[in-house]
């Protein structure tokens, strides 16, 4: 090992490599899974428990007794109209809490309130009223009171019986300034302080357990969340009781359809990474060895022993093996803290953690798989340069022939694994596509099966590699001497050839699959979200009861609001289908396309036709069937006025959300008195859908309807998923960094081992120019081959990759980034250039007699 050291640094860098790549994506994958996890969460603080369901008094009491915990509130968001002189905005508000461990929201300037008559606005809404910190407001709220003791304002009433509303404006002091540090509550454009005696009084509630949607437990240091939720579990016996990442789990698999596709993403980057490191550490060290045979040969010849022989490649790969991966996992470690620190300058929205987790699989798993490896690494070379005679094995190596029985065994293995591999892989992504296997084991089959074909592409590389560069190597052949020797020179030794191009094909393949990958990952989660939420805003006028409809003005003044681009009059008529109730819609005046976030959905759309909501596509026929409208919901004994029977083609379409769409035609004939009682709003490209979302509120002040933007919603799940992205392109520049410095280890291996052949061209009369010329073009033919294969099988990995584990969502666009390929190229023969370059000069510089004395 000290005679030998210069090759030994070379390949310990790419056993250190490897290990620090999988520690770097194991690191990675802890943080977007608690990255994840914390965005789904933010609204639960810091709460260790979470209770979903309903609780009553007396059992927030007997959870608040027990011993380990620490505080128990419940999280009771309403919202409220906020107002100040001609401004008003609809408002989330929460009330204190004792602990700050149970708020999402931190008053940072002034003081959170602490009796009634007090509030603390978020930054946005005290900024669109330009108040300050003890300035006054208005809440105003409704309150209900008989009707024989009318007040001046109230409603006059023919029943004496009946309850009339009155509207109240409190006036509150601002006492505070909250922000939302974890962006809890951005897609309802953030969230306020009150009193809880106040929030009471405004929502007409008894108790805040009554306007619950949780209840979050927090647990007195040393107790573990998993023995906290058992001991609050019995005493919720309507509810459930879950940990922090229970609840995020759960609310992720909702949004997957029932798998948790965060874990999903995680576990697929843990086994491409400990797929990558094998390969890499496997491919130099197996170079490495080999290149060794002719020393090993002479040991032989003076008296070393097969079994000797073997024993001390196997403990000098164990020594390498090991001290490499130390030096990999710190550089992992310092790679991962790096790549955390520049994702947090970069303002994402999601808040990352300022340090990295280091776990045990995260020191262990790389350490334990650089070692077991490069000894496995060292068996084969080792045994073949043992089986042969110590007088064959100082006679160069030829590749292997087909046609040679070593040769047949080798070229029928390599096809067994690569099209049995990528069969296997093939199936698993139909599998995924239609979700008849479970996500998590046709992910874990997909990798298994994608590794074994990526090592049979490699096995059999000197079969069809070494063709390949000399197909092209002829294109340049005509362009001088240099060039020629250089085509020339990789197919004669096709071994070495093979070797040094799969040390880029493994980083290029990488890179290509991750980047092909995360593309199709982002347009199909981009459109899934488009049909999950169909239209960025609406207003429902439903809630003022059946048949309401809105005023005429109400479309203007939502169309009069900054950011809101298109806004559709849509009239309503419940139908019932089969044993569905459902609401059809049709736009009064223009075409549905122009609003909904996936025109698409809206094909199918002509008269006759009723188009059927995701959730109910399972009804869609191909006959026509008889649909009825009615003049009330859930009552079927009263058609619509004036409608009759219609036969309609029912069509199955991905549109979200829980209406059916149809033609105004159509709906005229089902219910001709249909009234306009719903407004379907496209915002502007690049709008802030959240404030959009304050400002249609504050424009519909005395409108009796419901404001919601699933474009907000939309918006906050598009920033997990940008977050998440981010942390794959930081997995990408480390994928980079390990092609580039794989390609240029391997070259350097390559040039470094042959300057005696180097110095017999010197012999000859090349020069030292042409050398150097000749070694540079072999480098970039090599590389610039490698990147087009690895190109290639990226593709099919990424694509396959990107099916099985986003399948189970909904259908996965395939994505060619062409981009990022091209630049893949470049990177690639500047790569095999730069390679080439200093070892180059070296040989160039050695005198031709001084070089040919080289052992």
């Amino acid at each position: 090992m000290r005679r030998s050291l210069g090759r030994l640094t070379a390949a310990a860098v790419a056993i250190a490599i490897g290990t620090a790549f999988l520690a770097t994506t194991l690191i990675a994958g802890n943080v977007m899974t608690r990255t994840g996890y914390d965005a789904v969460t933010a609204t639960y603080a810091d709460a260790d428990i979470v209770v979903a369901g309903d609780v009553t008094d007396n059992q927030l009491e007997a959870v608040r007794a027990l011993p380990d915990v620490q505080s128990a509130d419940v999280l009771a968001p309403i919202g409220l109209e906020v107002r100040k002189g001609g401004t008003s905005r609809w408002q989330i508000m929460l009330p204190t809490s004792d602990d700050p461990r149970l708020s999402s929201l931190v008053v940072e300037d002034g003081a959170a309130p602490t009796r009634t008559g007090e509030i603390a606005l978020p930054a946005a809404t005290a900024e669109a009223f330009g108040v300050q910190v003890g300035d006054h407001v208005q809440v105003r709220w409704t309150t209900s009171e008989p009707a024989e003791t009318p007040s001046a304002d109230a409603t006059a009433s023919t029943d004496p019986s009946e309850e009339v509303w009155r509207t109240v404006d409190d006036d509150v002091v601002v006492t505070g300034i909250a922000t939302d540090p974890a962006s809890a509550w951005s897609q309802s454009g953030g969230a306020g302080l009150v009193n809880a005696d106040d929030l009471l009084r405004w929502s007409d509630a008894e108790s805040v357990t009554e306007l619950a949607s949780s209840t979050l437990v927090v647990a007195r240091p040393g107790t573990g969340a998993e023995a906290l939720r058992d001991a609050v579990a019995p005493l919720v016996p309507d509810a459930e009781a879950l940990t922090r990442d229970e609840a995020a789990a759960k609310s992720i698999e909702a949004f997957s359809d029932g798998g948790n596709v965060l874990i999903t993403i995680v576990l697929g980057f843990a086994a491409v990474a400990l797929l990558v490191a094998a390969l890499v550490i496997a491919n130099t060290f197996q170079v490495l060895v080999a290149q060794r045979t002719r020393t090993l040969a002479l040991l032989r010849c003076v008296g070393a022993g097969k079994g000797q022989l073997r024993r001390s490649v196997l403990v000098e790969a164990a020594i390498l093996g090991a001290v490499a991966s130390v030096a990999g996992l710190v550089l992992g470690l310092v790679l991962g803290q790096g790549a955390l620190f520049v994702l947090g300058n970069l303002d994402l929205g999601v808040p990352l953690p300022s340090t990295i987790a280091v776990t045990l699989p995260v020191v262990l798993l790389p350490l334990l798989v650089g070692t077991v490896v490069t000894v496995l690494a060292s068996l084969v070379p080792a045994r073949e340069a043992t089986r042969v005679s110590p007088i064959a094995a100082l006679r160069p190596a030829d590749a292997p022939a087909v046609g040679a029985r070593g040769g047949r065994v080798r070229f029928a293995l390599s096809l067994l694994l690569t099209l049995g591999g990528v069969g296997v892989m093939l199936l698993a992504t139909v599998l995924s596509s239609s979700g008849r296997a479970d996500p998590t084991l046709l992910l874990g089959v997909g990798a298994l099966a994608g590794g074994l074909s990526f090592v049979g592409v490699l096995v059999g590389a000197v079969f069809w590699v070494p063709k390949v560069v000399s197909f092209v190597g002829r294109a340049l052949a005509g362009t001088g001497t240099s060039a020629r020797l250089a085509a020339a020179n990789t197919v004669r030794n096709p071994r070495r050839t093979a070797a040094t191009s799969a040390a880029l094909l493994i980083g290029a393949t990488l890179v290509a699959m991750m980047s092909t990958g995360a593309a199709s990952a982002r347009v199909s989660l981009a459109q899934e979200l488009d049909e999950h939420y169909p239209v960025d805003l609406m207003v429902d006028g439903t809630v003022q009861g059946d048949g309401a409809s809105l005023a005429s003005d109400v479309a203007d003044a939502v169309a009069a609001v900054t950011g809101v681009g298109t806004v559709l009059e849509m009239r309503t008529a419940p139908v019932l289908l089969g044993d569905d109730w459902i609401t059809v819609v049709a736009p009064v005046d223009g075409s549905t396309t122009a609003v909904l976030r996936d025109p698409r959905t809206a094909d199918g759309l002509s008269d006759g036709t009723l188009l059927l909501p995701k959730l109910l596509a399972e009804q869609a026929t191909d006959v026509a069937t008889p649909v009825t409208a009615y003049a009330t919901p859930w009552d079927d004994t009263e058609p619509a006025p004036g409608g009759s029977e219609v036969p309609l083609r029912t069509v199955a379409t991905d549109l979200g959300g829980l209406y059916a769409l149809t033609t105004l035609t159509t709906l005229e004939q089902l219910a001709p008195q249909a009234p306009v009682s719903m407004l379907w709003v496209a915002l502007d490209p690049g709008a802030d859908a959240a404030l959009v979302l304050q400002d249609v509120r504050a424009a519909l002040p005395d409108t009796p309807a419901e404001v919601s933007s699933a474009g907000a919603e939309r918006a906050s799940n598009e920033l997990v998923i940008n977050t998440l992205l981010a942390i794959v392109v930081g997995l990408l520049g480390v994928a980079v960094v390990i092609a580039l410095i794989g390609v240029a280890n391997t070259l350097s291996l390559s040039v470094l081992e042959r300057r005696r052949e180097s110095a017999t061209l010197r012999a000859i009369g090349l020069s030292r120019r042409q050398l150097r010329v000749m070694l540079a073009v072999e480098g970039m033919l090599i590389a610039g081959v490698g990147a087009v294969l690895g190109a290639a099988l990226g593709l099919l990995y990424g694509w396959a990759g990107a099916v099985i584990t986003f399948g189970e969502i909904g259908d996965v666009i395939l994505v060619i980034p062409w981009t990022d390929l091209a630049l893949l190229l470049v990177v690639a023969l500047a790569a095999g250039l730069l390679a080439s370059v200093l070892p180059g000069r070296a040989a160039a510089r050695t005198s031709p007699v001084a070089a040919l004395a080289v052992d």
